[in-house]
C-alpha cells in the first residue's frame, strides 16, 4: 500500500513524485516501459520562460529557480547551462508579435529585450540569415534532456520514491466513485490518491472511466550534430527551424512548427475543438492516413479492456517514431544557408518524439470526478522546462492544498462547451 500512485515516469510523474516524496508521502511510479524513454528525453532541452502562455508563467519562473538548484543536488552532469533563448524574427511582423508579448510579460519581471538587426547581427556575426532583429530572455537555460530526467528519477529514488519500470497501469480501482487503487499488468497497488501524467497515452488511460479528454499527439523530428566550431552557446531559432548548442559540443537541431499528425479514430472525434489551431498550423503540418500498429490513436488500438488482460500499454512499452526523413533535410538545408561558414553539418543522430497536446496548446492540471484522481498531462511540448514547478502544483493538488499559482486555465471542465 502506498499514499499516492503516479501512472508515468515522464519528467512531470517523476517532479510530482519526488515533492510528494518530501512532503513525506509514501510514492510509487508505474511506468510501462523505461523512465523518461518517450517525449521527456526527446524533446529539445530548452528550459523557456521566452513567449510562454502567460497561464504558465508564473510557473516557468518558479521552475527556473529550481532548475538553477539541481545541479548541487543531483551531483551529476546533467547539461544545465543558463545562457539565453532568443527567437529571431524574419521580417517586421514577427518582430511585432514577439514585442506584444513582452508588453504582457514585463508585468512578471521577466529579462527579456527586444534586440535591433545590429545587436541580432552582432550575436551571430556570421550568418546569413536576414533577420531584422530578435527578441532574448538571457535568464533562460537549457539541459541535456536523456541526461536529466534519469537523474532526476535517481534522485527521487533516494529519497524514498518507489518506480517500477516495465510495469503498467491497466485501470483504476474505484469503489463508489472513489479510487482503492490501481490494477498494474504486476498486481493491485492500494492507494486512494491517483496521478495521471502518462504523456500522450492519458487519454487512452483515462477513456473507460468515462474522462473525456481531447488530447491529440503529434510527431517531432530532432537530430544531433557531431561537434562543431562552436558559433553559438546558447538556444534559438527563426520561426522555421531551431537550434541549441549541446554540452558535447554538438547541435541540436530541429524543425521550428513543421510537423507530422497521424490521423486516427481520436483526430475525428476531437476535430472541432482543434479546427482553431488546424487553420493556424494547417501549412505546417503533414498529415499522414494512419498512425503505426500500437500508437496511442491507432485504428486498431483498443478503447476498451478488462484489466485481468493485456492493454495498449503493454503492446507498446515505448512510444519511438522514426523522424520524417524529409523534414529534417529541410531543416538542414535552412540551417546551412543561414550559417554558411559552417556548412552542412554530420548528422550524428536523430529521431522522433510524440508531443501530447491539448487544443489550446495548455496542459490539464486538475481533478476529476473521480475522488483522489489527479490529471497532469498535455503539456504541449512545454514539458521539460516546466517540469519542476508542475510538480509542485500537481503535488499541491493531490494534498488538496492551494497550490501557489492560478490554475483555472488548465481545468479539465474548459473543455465540456467547446464553441
Amino acid at each position: 500500500m502506498v499514499d499516492v500512485t503516479i501512472i508515468g515516469g515522464g519528467i512531470i510523474g517523476v517532479m510530482t513524485a519526488w515533492e510528494l516524496a518530501r512532503r513525506g508521502r509514501k510514492v510509487l511510479i508505474c511506468e510501462k516501459g523505461r523512465v523518461a524513454a518517450e517525449q521527456s528525453s526527446r524533446n529539445w532541452g530548452w528550459i523557456r520562460q521566452q513567449d510562454r502562455d502567460y497561464a504558465e508563467l508564473p510557473i516557468m519562473m518558479e521552475s527556473l529557480q529550481i532548475w538553477n538548484g539541481l545541479n548541487s543536488k543531483l551531483r551529476e552532469e546533467i547539461g544545465f547551462r543558463q545562457r539565453g533563448i532568443t527567437y529571431l524574427a524574419r521580417n517586421a511582423e514577427k518582430l511585432r508579435a514577439y514585442e506584444t508579448w513582452l508588453d504582457g510579460a514585463r508585468a512578471y519581471g521577466v529579462d527579456t529585450r527586444m534586440l535591433s538587426m545590429r545587436e541580432t547581427q552582432a550575436m551571430l556575426p556570421n550568418a546569413a540569415g536576414g533577420w531584422v532583429g530578435a527578441m532574448t530572455t538571457p535568464s533562460d537555460a537549457m539541459a541535456e534532456p536523456f541526461l536529466a530526467v534519469p537523474a532526476l528519477a535517481r534522485a527521487a529514488s533516494q529519497d524514498g520514491v518507489m518506480i517500477r519500470e516495465n510495469c503498467a497501469a491497466r485501470a483504476l480501482e474505484i469503489t463508489n466513485g472513489r479510487l482503492q487503487g490501481v490494477i498494474t499488468e504486476k498486481g493491485h497497488v492500494k492507494c486512494d490518491r491517483v496521478v495521471v501524467a502518462a504523456g500522450a497515452w492519458s487519454s487512452l488511460f483515462l477513456k473507460p472511466h468515462n474522462i473525456q479528454l481531447p488530447q491529440l499527439s503529434v510527431l517531432s523530428s530532432v537530430m544531433q550534430t557531431e561537434p562543431v566550431a562552436e558559433f553559438f552557446n546558447a538556444a534559438a531559432g527563426d520561426g522555421r527551424f531551431a537550434f541549441r548548442h549541446r554540452a558535447d559540443g554538438g547541435y541540436t537541431l530541429s524543425p521550428w512548427e513543421e510537423h507530422d499528425f497521424f490521423i486516427g479514430p481520436d483526430a475525428f472525434r476531437n476535430f472541432f475543438a482543434y479546427l482553431p489551431t488546424l487553420r493556424q498550423e494547417f501549412s505546417s503540418t503533414h498529415f499522414r492516413l494512419a498512425a503505426p500498429q500500437n500508437y496511442p490513436d491507432a485504428w486498431q488500438t483498443p478503447r476498451r479492456w478488462h484489466a485481468d488482460e493485456k492493454t495498449p500499454f503493454e503492446n507498446c512499452r515505448i512510444l519511438n517514431p522514426k523522424p520524417s526523413r524529409k523534414t529534417l533535410e529541410r531543416v538542414l538545408a535552412l540551417f546551412s544557408k543561414a550559417f554558411p561558414k559552417i556548412g552542412r553539418p554530420k548528422i550524428q543522430n536523430s529521431w522522433g518524439g510524440m508531443i501530447d497536446t491539448m487544443p489550446d496548446i495548455l496542459p490539464v492540471v486538475d481533478h476529476a470526478h473521480i475522488s483522489g484522481l489527479t490529471i497532469a498531462t498535455g503539456m504541449s511540448g512545454h514539458g521539460f522546462g516546466i517540469g519542476p514547478g508542475m510538480g509542485k502544483v500537481t503535488a499541491d493538488l493531490v494534498e488538496e492544498q492551494k497550490p501557489a499559482h492560478a490554475l483555472e486555465a488548465f481545468a479539465l471542465k474548459r473543455f465540456k462547451n467547446p464553441k
